[in-house]
C-alpha cells in the first residue's frame, strides 16, 4: 500500500497514486505523494495495516515507568480510565476542579506505555504538571515554553509553544494529554492537536461546554467525551461539602442615578438604530456602529460606565468587607471581572492582589504565602479562574464576572479541595436591579448552583 512518513505535522504517504489515496489525504503534486495531517495516523495504520502499509512515520518505542507509590484509584478515576480505555483510548474526561484528573492521565500514561505530552494552558499549570510526573514517576519531564526548549520521552508543553513545536515533535509522542481541553478549539490550537501522530488522546477539563459550541470539533480530534462526574455528585465525599449563597445588593442613590442616566444613553442608541445585541454577533455589531458616530461613541462610553458602577459599587465593597470580617480566619479569594476593579478593592481594603499584569516572581511569592496563611486572602480578576492549585482556599467572594457557566464553575472549583472538616462558601454579589441580575442568572446555570 506504500510508505508512510512524518513531515512537517503533516503524513506522507509514498508510493501510492492519486486515486488510491485512503480518507484524510489529497494529492499533493510536489511530492508526489498523498498528504494528511498528522492526527489520522491511527485511522490511517489501522486501515492500512492488512495492505501492507510500511509504517515510517512514528519516532517513539515503547517507555518503561514505575510508579513511585502505590496509589489506589478512587472510584470514579478507576471509572474515568476504564472508560477512556474501552472507547480505543481516545476521548475527554469531564472531573470537577480537585477531583484528581491529573491521576487519571498518570494512570494513561502507565497504560500505554510509550512517550507522552502534557499540553496546558498557563506556565502555572505547566509548572504543576512536572511536579506531578517528576512525583508519580521519579523522571525529570522535558518542558516546551516558559523560555524552556526540553524534549523528553515524558514533555510537558503550553498550549502556545505546541503550536509552535508540534510540527516537527509530533513524531515522538504516542499519547498526548490536554488539559483544559476547552481552550483547544481555538484555531491555532487545534493546529497543535493535527499535527501530533499520538494514536492515543486524553482530554481533561471541569467545564468542556463553550459559549460557542466549538467543543464539538474536539470528537475528530480526540474522540468524544467519554466521562463525566460533575460538582454535585462528588461533593461530601470526594471534594470539600459546600454552600452558595448570592447576596443581592441595592445601589446607593447616587450610584443609581448614574447607573440609569448610563443604560439610558445606551439603550437609546441600540433602540434607534434596531441593534440585536441579545443576538449572536450582536455585540460586535454595536461595536461596529458605535465607532461612527458621536452618539454611538457616547453610548459605548455610558455601557461602559453603568458596567463600572454594578461591577465595583460602593455598597458591594461595604457587603465585602463584612464578609471578610465574617470569615475571618478562613483563607479567602475575592474574584472580579476586570483589573480596574481589582485594584480598586486592593487599594479601599488594602488587601493584595494578582492580575495578568503581576510580576512572575510576585505572583510566586504572594500564592504561597496565601497558602502559609500569612496572606489570608487575594483580590484577582480572572486570572486565577484556573491554572492554581489552593487546596487551602475556602471562601469565594465573586465581586463580578461574566456570565458565562464556565467561569463561575472554574471559580467555584478554587474552593473544593477537600480538607478534614472543611466547608467551603462561595458568595455571589449581585448589583440589584441592574444588568447583572440577568448575567448572575446565566452563569447559574448548572446543577453545582441548584
Amino acid at each position: 500500500m506504500g510508505t508512510l512518513r512524518f513531515h512537517d505535522g503533516t503524513l506522507l504517504l509514498e508510493g501510492v497514486g492519486a486515486d488510491a489515496l485512503p480518507p484524510g489525504f489529497v494529492w499533493d503534486g510536489r511530492v508526489r505523494a498523498g498528504r494528511a495531517p498528522g492526527h489520522v495516523y491511527a485511522d490511517t495504520v489501522r486501515a492500512g495495516r492488512a495492505a501492507g502499509l510500511s509504517d515510517e512515520a512514528k519516532a517513539w518505542s515503547p517507555l518503561e515507568l514505575e510508579p513511585r507509590a502505590l496509589r489506589s484509584a478512587r472510584p470514579y478515576q478507576a471509572e474515568a480510565l476504564a472508560a477512556w480505555e474501552g472507547a480505543g483510548r481516545r476521548g475527554v474526561v469531564v472531573l470537577p476542579t480537585g477531583a484528581g484528573k491529573s491521576f487519571v492521565a498518570e494512570q494513561a500514561i502507565l497504560a500505554c506505555a510509550r512517550p507522552a505530552l502534557v499540553v496546558a494552558p498557563t506556565l502555572d499549570l505547566v509548572s504543576q504538571w512536572v511536579a506531578v510526573l517528576r512525583a508519580a514517576f521519579g523522571v525529570e519531564p522535558g518542558v516546551l515554553g516558559g523560555g524552556h526548549h526540553e524534549v523528553r520521552p515524558l514533555t510537558v508543553s503550553t498550549y502556545d509553544s505546541a503550536m509552535l513545536h508540534a510540527p516537527r515533535y509530533g513524531d515522538r509522542f504516542g499519547l498526548v494529554v490536554f488539559d483544559e481541553v476547552h481552550h483547544l478549539p481555538a484555531p491555532g490550537y487545534r493546529r497543535a492537536a493535527e499535527s501530533l501522530l499520538a494514536p492515543w488522546r486524553l482530554g481533561l477539563t471541569a467545564t468542556y461546554e463553550r459559549a460557542d459550541g466549538a467543543e464539538q470539533s474536539l470528537d475528530a480530534l480526540l474522540g468524544p467525551v467519554v466521562y463525566r462526574r460533575e460538582i454535585h455528585e462528588l461533593a461530601g465525599d470526594w471534594l470539600a461539602t459546600y454552600e452558595a449563597v448570592q447576596i443581592p445588593i441595592r445601589l446607593g442613590r447616587d450610584e443609581r442615578a448614574a447607573y440609569d442616566a448610563a443604560r439610558k444613553v445606551y439603550t437609546s442608541f441600540i433602540g434607534r438604530n434596531r441593534v440585536p445585541v441579545s443576538r449572536p454577533g450582536g455585540w460586535e455589531a454595536f461595536v461596529r456602529m458605535a465607532a461612527r458616530s458621536k452618539d454611538g461613541r457616547a453610548a459605548m462610553r455610558a455601557w461602559h460606565e453603568a458596567r463600572r458602577i454594578q461591577h465595583g459599587s460602593d455598597r458591594k465593597l461595604e457587603v465585602l468587607a463584612a464578609l471578610l470580617q465574617e470569615e475571618h480566619g478562613r483563607r479567602a479569594l475575592v474574584f472580579t471581572h476586570d483589573n480596574a476593579t481589582a485594584y480598586r478593592v486592593s487599594e479601599a481594603l488594602l488587601l493584595p492582589c494578582i492580575t495578568h499584569q503581576t510580576d512572575v516572581k510576585e505572583r510566586r511569592a504572594l500564592l504561597d504565602a496565601f497558602s502559609a496563611g500569612t496572606l489570608p486572602v487575594l483580590v484577582t480578576s480572572r486570572v486565577l479562574n484556573e491554572g492554581v492549585d489552593l487546596p487551602e482556599a475556602e471562601v469565594a467572594i465573586v465581586l463580578s464576572g461574566s456570565g458565562t457557566v464556565r467561569e463561575h464553575v472554574q471559580r467555584l472549583g478554587r474552593i473544593l479541595r477537600p480538607r478534614e472538616g472543611k466547608q467551603a462558601t462561595l458568595y455571589e454579589l449581585v448589583a440589584a436591579d441592574t444588568a447583572e441580575v440577568g448575567a448572575s442568572q446565566r452563569r447559574r446555570e448548572h446543577d453545582a448552583y441548584r
